[in-house]
């Protein structure tokens, strides 16, 4: 699709006033504190939209709406931990981390343990974190250039670029104070978008009546308190698995803990962090609220069988083009018998359309499933790796084809300045991390002058890292889970050894480090018998399953080794 003039204008303007502001605000930085702290000058609420936007990437507007197009509302359940967390992080995080004065999570592990335990769980954060940084950029990157028909590579360096300038110039109180106002922009256009989806919906169709459209056909079960493994998103989950994640996620991840590590103080930084808690959740649910919206929309307004441009044209140029013709012409008629449904429901005439209308969902799923089938099939004949799991095309579509001149290009502002955000942010811990808790910590004392110029050219070179890896990430089916899988993997390793540090006073740095060491390998393990089907294991329980593991081990070696210490001293 061509952006008309405004489009571009608007887009063009947004991104440069942010880029502009940060750099110049956060000029001449000249000190480490000023650099990697910001000075601890960020008030709470500054605390509050940084954490929110470190966290709230492109993937986030780009995915969940399709999330609830899909599924329903049931995702929100995966943010159940956080208010949890945050308290916890809140009551015995923040007073250690502000106690011992550190600018990484990691150092505070050598003070409590040794240097090898900081230095692994620092690798182990930067292993993750940089392969995160790469798909932060190149999972809006691949939608966008699929569906405007602009150059991969081009908006893989062209995002990356843009993070690298305002982060290497003015460091942790650029990405803060960028952060605050892309999210003014975030939430502006994510409420524009909404109020303008309500608003093409038929005249007569109010609010209540698209949220009973979207209950008749199962998307507004927002609650599962099942304990099935096979149900990833359950309350259960959210509240256990969720908490721990939540819990690894602000406490021991430094793209996150350097955001409130700015704060003026210890008030200050618990006020940004309870505010994050209460509005996370909302806003999600918000967000998951436009997508169900959307699905409305589309019970009025002729949608594609399958919402990817790209795959759609594979597909109709290879030898199952007739097929897939059948399939279309068979949701048309889905459509069709929808409308007299959907009248009878609301109007209350027809006592068994809810039924029938649920009937039909079913059937327009089926379709919808057969057609990914005949994409797949087609991208196997011609060799091209095809999307065919379209939900993250479906919020973009939308916005492409319904919304006026000027607010497509608000909306694409949106989507990149959430890219932006979270990898200004990534960048800055990677270049944080590397900086204090290897280079120097390794290469012995700097000047400030040194230290601000090491972090700066550590910052530049994971930020080229991450378009690198942007550039060579293939297309996968899970992409845009692939950045929690990743975090799910490491971070229940270690929160467990954060855990054995405040709570487990007898356990030394042998006993965690070489419990560290076989937990991550089991963990590695643990995740891909469940991709091979051998055990049932969703990744979100690998946060809590790591964590577990570390601290028994841990404990285990430690009680070992004391006893081996006693039977040596009787000897």
């Amino acid at each position: 699709m061509q952006l008309s003039w405004i489009d571009w204008t608007v887009l063009s303007i947004t991104l440069f006033l942010i880029v502009a502001y940060g750099t110049w605000q956060t000029r001449g930085s000249k000190n480490v504190k000023d650099y990697l702290r910001g000075g601890n000058k960020s008030k709470w609420w500054t605390i509050g939209l940084s954490v929110m936007a470190t966290q709230a990437s492109a993937i986030t507007f780009l995915s969940t709406p399709g999330q609830a197009f899909n599924d329903g509302m049931g995702f929100v359940q995966f943010y159940f931990g956080l208010p949890i967390a945050m308290v916890v992080i809140c009551m015995v995080f923040i007073p250690l981390y502000h106690k011992l004065k550190v600018y990484t999570a990691y150092e505070f592990l050598e003070s409590r343990f040794d240097l090898k335990t900081r230095t692994l769980t620092a690798i182990l954060f930067l292993i993750q974190r940089g392969l995160a940084a790469g798909i932060t950029i190149f999972a809006p990157a691949i939608i966008l250039s699929v569906v405007l028909g602009w150059d991969l590579l081009t908006l893989n360096i062209s995002i990356g670029l843009l993070v690298i300038i305002y982060t290497v110039s003015g460091g942790t109180r650029a990405v803060n104070v960028t952060q605050k106002h892309q999210m003014v922009v975030i939430f502006f256009g994510m409420l524009t978008a909404f109020f303008i989806i309500f608003s093409k919906l038929p005249e007569g169709i109010t609010f209540s009546k698209a949220l009973s459209i979207a209950g008749a056909s199962g998307k507004m079960e927002i609650l599962d308190f099942s304990f099935s493994l096979n149900n990833r998103y359950t309350f259960w989950s959210g509240i256990i698995g969720g908490t721990f994640l939540m819990l690894s996620y602000f406490g021991t991840d430094q793209s996150q803990v350097q955001r409130y590590l700015s704060g003026k103080s210890v008030k200050e930084m618990q006020l940004g962090l309870i505010f994050n808690g209460l509005l996370k959740v909302p806003m999600q649910f918000f967000i998951l609220l436009v997508g169900v919206m959307v699905f409305v929309f589309y019970q009025f307004n002729k949608a594609p069988i399958n919402f990817n441009p790209t795959a759609t044209e594979i597909v109709l140029n290879s030898e199952y083009a007739n097929e897939y013709k059948a399939l279309q012409v068979e949701q048309d008629k889905i459509f069709s018998d929808k409308q007299t449904l959907i009248k009878g429901f609301i109007d209350g005439e027809n006592p068994k359309a809810e039924a029938y209308l649920s009937i039909a969902n079913k059937a327009h799923n089926e379709l919808r499933e057969e057609a990914k089938v005949l994409i797949n099939k087609a991208g196997n004949t011609q060799d091209v790796k095809v999307e065919s799991n379209d939900k993250d095309y479906v919020f973009i579509h939308f916005i492409l084809n319904n919304l006026p001149r000027g607010l497509i290009g608000l909306l694409l502002a949106v989507i990149l300045s959430a890219a932006m955000s979270s990898t200004a942010s990534e960048l800055n811990a990677l270049g944080s991390t590397t900086t204090i808790d290897l280079y120097i910590r390794n290469t012995g004392k700097k000047t400030e002058a040194q230290k601000v110029k090491a972090s700066r050219w550590f910052t530049f070179a994971w930020g080229i890292l991450a378009i690198g890896v942007a550039c060579v990430a293939n297309l996968a089916e899970n992409l845009i889970q692939l950045v929690n899988i990743i975090g799910s993997i490491f971070y229940g390793n270690v929160l467990g050894v954060f855990l054995l540090a405040f709570f487990f006073k007898f356990v030394k740095s042998n006993a965690v480090f070489f419990g560290a060491i076989i937990t991550q390998i089991l963990v590695i393990a643990l995740y891909f018998l469940n991709e091979y089907h051998i055990i049932n294991l969703p990744f979100l329980w690998l946060n809590f399953v790591g964590c577990l593991i570390v601290i028994i081990i841990a404990i285990l070696l430690q009680i070992f080794s004391i006893n081996d210490y006693r039977t040596a001293q009787n000897h």
